[in-house]
């Protein structure tokens, strides 16, 4: 394994896992409130379609394969733009011209306005794929639920971490570098300006603690990124 660190920040190249779904890629591991979240990066068109074909399993529990995804964007937009964002995030290949170019044209249509430089994990899954504002320097973690109208906001060259198996309802506003624990939810309308921490509910503006109970009740099915291994 060859490890290449800076910061906080460390890049692996993992080995294949008993899993034959997870690619030879390269992860980087982000700290999260005292845990690691892993974020892939795709280093070819290969790479891509083993994360959207992440992103496809979380709203269908379906492991597709590319004409089924592709077929489903001529009728999602929503899911389009998951679609070519992936695509887009592989900024090497030939085909990136095109990709960024579709990327932006549903980009318009949607509302939506994820950057394909963005850190994203495994599994995101886009809830009615319409009017969501997210700071580039934001990182996601994995089985994220974004919902419409979701805005992750920042004026400091720092903004929000989100962990892993994060559920985050319709107009929620997460604001500043803070970071969201993993198996949180975060309920409709609620305004975030602190910490959050694992397995914690929250709601209100500002978001306040509700329970500790049933963490990761809004999320389903799971893209199983622990059986990931490292040699």
């Amino acid at each position: 394994m060859h490890i290449f660190c800076w910061g906080k920040s460390c890049l692996h190249l993992c080995c294949q896992s008993d899993n034959s779904d997870f690619p030879i890629m390269i992860h980087e591991k982000i700290d999260c409130n005292g845990d690691t979240i892993i974020i892939p990066h795709a280093e070819s068109y290969k790479d891509c379609l083993k994360l959207i074909r992440s992103d496809y399993y979380r709203p269908s529990g379906r492991k597709a394969g590319l004409f089924r995804m592709w077929l489903t964007t001529l009728y999602s937009a929503g899911w389009a733009y998951q679609f070519w964002l992936r695509l887009a995030s592989y900024r090497k290949g030939w085909l990136w011209p095109l990709c960024r170019l579709c990327l932006f044209l549903i980009s318009e249509h949607t509302h939506v306005h994820i950057s394909y430089k963005m850190k994203i994990g495994y599994g995101l899954y886009l809830g009615h794929g319409v009017d969501m504002i997210v700071n580039p320097l934001g990182v996601i973690g994995n089985n994220v639920n974004l919902s419409q109208f979701f805005t992750l906001g920042s004026t400091s060259p720092k903004a929000a971490i989100i962990g892993d198996n994060v559920y985050i309802g319709p107009n929620v506003c997460i604001v500043g570098g803070v970071t969201i624990g993993s198996n949180v939810t975060i309920g409709a309308g609620s305004v975030v300006v602190k910490d959050i921490p694992d397995n914690a509910t929250v709601v209100g503006n500002p978001a306040r603690l509700v329970n500790y109970d049933n963490p990761r009740k809004c999320i389903g099915n799971l893209w199983p990124v622990e059986n990931l291994s490292y040699s």
